[in-house]
């Protein structure tokens, strides 16, 4: 793995729990005594990011030595005091460090940076002694030391969440809601300004991970609200506005009864209040003391509902500002349907392999780790053999590959979650035009596009002509372009021939060689008025250039489908994911305990649920409840499935659907 490489996935990571935001960029420059390799600037809590890396590449993990840290940190100071002092003026104007020594200095002029943080990356563990690094301020401007190592990256990649656990030190008056027989418990709290301010300045956007939102800045009708609100009525913010809905994995009481601990604070609606309140305190200089904002705080007892929980309390409590229908795709049927085919779907034996694999899809971060954490020793062995660790794909590269074959190279460049976001609108709006559309078929597909992806990656790293820089951006446009060509003749590409082989073809892989070293060539001399590459492929502009170059190369008849042949190929997949569909919901209902359709029955005959039955779906459960239906037919049982899920996602108590 190339430096790059590393510094591009751990950035990502960070940037999935709010420790970068989606504006990191990546840029090198080390001479004279600098170092540095990318910055990042939280526009909201201002502070700047600079980030530097120490790459080992050692088979067994490293030591980061105190005496290495600091001059790593050193090298980063004085790259940014040189940037203070108008160093981008010696730079070449086309190089990245300028784009970033100018933008760090501009910053610096208009009195923007509060705080600055120093990020150094690393691949190996920092030395046992170093305990803490302490802030210092210099010119009224804060200094933090940061060491990302492997046992920070682990923690992130074992949680079971999209982000790391926290903990927020509070001291709030509650009223305890409701009693311990429900599946959550809830608290009505009232939390201060002053207060709210301080723990987004400590922990910023891992708050809200959860949140299908992030802060619109003062620009609709609501935000604008609740400056005004803020600045001209700040006692009066209680009755105006809506509040906070948070959840935690936990909440300690004190012997006075406050909250005084909130494990996994996690904001999943009013994410707009507590960036209103910071920005005016922090942007404005307005005084918050006088604000008191609701909370309504639920502690989710069975994880495994929390994203359920979660996506309902996002769906019916956001009304303030619209959100679309991708923003709930965490919970969208497509992560499921990928997940029974990652799981039933094994992939063809190669090279002599007698065990058949699985493409182990990872809906969420950690869940490879977590599946084998309790397996002992040979069904951990089993486990390993049959997901390979070389086949892990996760939601966000699933992400960036589907857009980079969906010509979408300019979107991919600009990060990760960005990519993410496109992915979902366009996936969101598939199912919602045709829900057969993620068949077994789409899923060999999309792992054939991984396998596509990763060995574009091995061409561009191995390449003579590759110097080491913009490795991601050539990835990107180079299968983009490949996209484009063959739809260009009115073909499509055979995926199933990778699938078959594991591989890509020989002939392919020569196209591909050739293709990448014209794109390189193309996007590392951007036209006048795009001196930064990196912010040069982000531009639709680069994409269209792109597509205007005639590359020569010529695709094998074997590597293409004509266009009846792949429509064939996908009514069979559907007609085939519809009979499975059928058969697996009657399967479904007539394995079910005679005890669980009775609790299902009472529970809907009571009202418990927020979905109302009409009187067909009442009757069907009334009559299986009382064993009066032995085999249900095809619609009853698509019905009493629909039910049961639901009933399941609500917390009633009954085994998983």
């Amino acid at each position: 793995m190339k430096p790059q490489s590393f510094f591009e996935l751990v950035c990502d990571d960070l940037v999935s729990v709010g420790d970068l935001t989606n504006d990191y960029t990546q840029a090198e420059y080390t001479k004279r005594g600098m170092e540095i390799h990318g910055y990042d600037f939280d526009i909201e809590r201002k502070i700047l990011t600079l980030l530097n890396h120490q790459f080992f590449q050692e088979d067994d993990i490293q030591t980061l030595t105190k005496n290495q840290i600091d001059t790593k940190f050193a090298r980063l100071r004085t790259f940014f005091s040189k940037c203070s002092e108008q160093f981008y003026s010696s730079l070449e104007e086309t190089s990245e460090a300028h784009s970033m020594a100018f933008n760090i200095y501009r910053l610096w002029d208009k009195k923007e940076i509060q705080k600055v943080r120093l990020m150094v990356l690393t691949d190996g563990k920092t030395t046992r002694n170093l305990t803490e690094l302490p802030s210092v301020t210099e010119n009224r401007i804060q200094f933090d030391f940061r060491v990302i190592d492997v046992e920070y990256l682990h923690k992130i990649y074992e949680s079971a969440s999209d982000t790391a656990h926290f903990d927020v030190e509070v001291d709030l008056p509650c009223l305890k809601v409701n009693d311990e027989n429900n599946s959550y418990q809830s608290y009505l709290t009232v939390i201060g300004g002053d207060e709210l301010v301080r723990i987004y300045e400590d922990h910023g956007q891992k708050l809200f991970e959860q949140n299908v939102r992030t802060f619109l800045q003062f620009r609709g009708n609501v935000n604008k609200g609740l400056r005004n609100t803020i600045e001209g009525k700040p006692e009066m913010f209680f009755a105006f506005n809506n509040g906070i809905t948070a959840t935690a994995a936990e909440v300690q009481l004190g012997k006075d009864g406050n909250i005084k601990k909130i494990k996994n604070f996690q904001i999943v609606n009013g994410g707009q209040t507590t960036s209103a309140i910071y920005a005016a305190n922090k942007n404005s200089n307005l005084p918050v003391s006088k604000i008191a904002v609701q909370m309504k705080l639920s502690v989710v007892k069975q994880q495994e509902h929390q994203d359920e929980f979660v996506s309902k309390v996002a769906e019916y409590a956001n009304t303030q500002n619209k959100i679309n229908n991708s923003d709930f795709f965490s919970n969208s049927p497509f992560h499921k349907d990928m997940k029974e085919y990652s799981s039933r779907v094994y992939a063809p034996a190669i090279g002599g392999i007698q065990r058949r694999t699985h493409w182990f899809y990872e809906r969420v971060r950690g869940e490879y780790l977590n599946s084998q954490a309790y397996l002992k020793p040979d069904p951990k062995k089993k486990f390993l053999l049959e997901n390979p660790k070389s086949q892990v794909v996760d939601k966000t590269l699933l992400a960036k590959t589907e857009n980079t074959w969906r010509q979408r190279p300019d979107l991919v460049s600009k990060g990760a979650q960005e990519s993410f976001k496109k992915f979902a609108d366009e996936i969101t709006a598939m199912l919602e035009k045709d829900s057969l559309a993620i068949t077994e078929s789409f899923f060999k597909d999309a792992m054939s596009r991984v396998i596509l992806f990763r060995n574009v990656e091995k061409i561009i790293t191995k390449a003579p002509w590759y110097d080491g820089g913009f490795r991601a951006q050539t990835v990107a446009y180079t299968i983009s372009y490949l996209s484009h060509l063959v739809e260009k003749i009115g073909r499509h590409l055979n995926f199933n021939l990778i699938w078959e082989n594991q591989a890509l073809p020989d002939s392919l892989i020569e196209c591909l060689k050739t293709i990448s070293e014209n794109v390189y060539d193309k996007i590392t001399h951007p036209p006048s008025g795009y001196a930064n590459v990196t912010q040069w492929t982000k531009n639709l502009g680069c994409w269209t250039n792109i597509k205007e170059m005639n590359i020569e190369v010529s695709l094998d008849s074997s590597l293409l489908m004509d266009v009846q042949e792949k429509k064939y190929a996908l009514k069979e997949s559907k007609q085939s994911k519809q009979l499975d569909s059928s058969i697996n919901k009657q399967v479904f209902a007539v394995t079910v305990k005679a005890e669980n359709w009775k609790k299902l029955f009472e529970y809907y005959k009571a009202y418990k649920s927020g979905l109302k039955l009409n009187t067909t779906q009442m009757e069907i459960l009334r009559k299986i409840s009382l064993g009066q239906i032995s085999v249900p037919s095809e619609k009853q049982s698509k019905i009493l499935y629909e039910l049961y899920t639901n009933a399941y996602n609500e917390g009633l108590d009954i085994l998983k659907p």
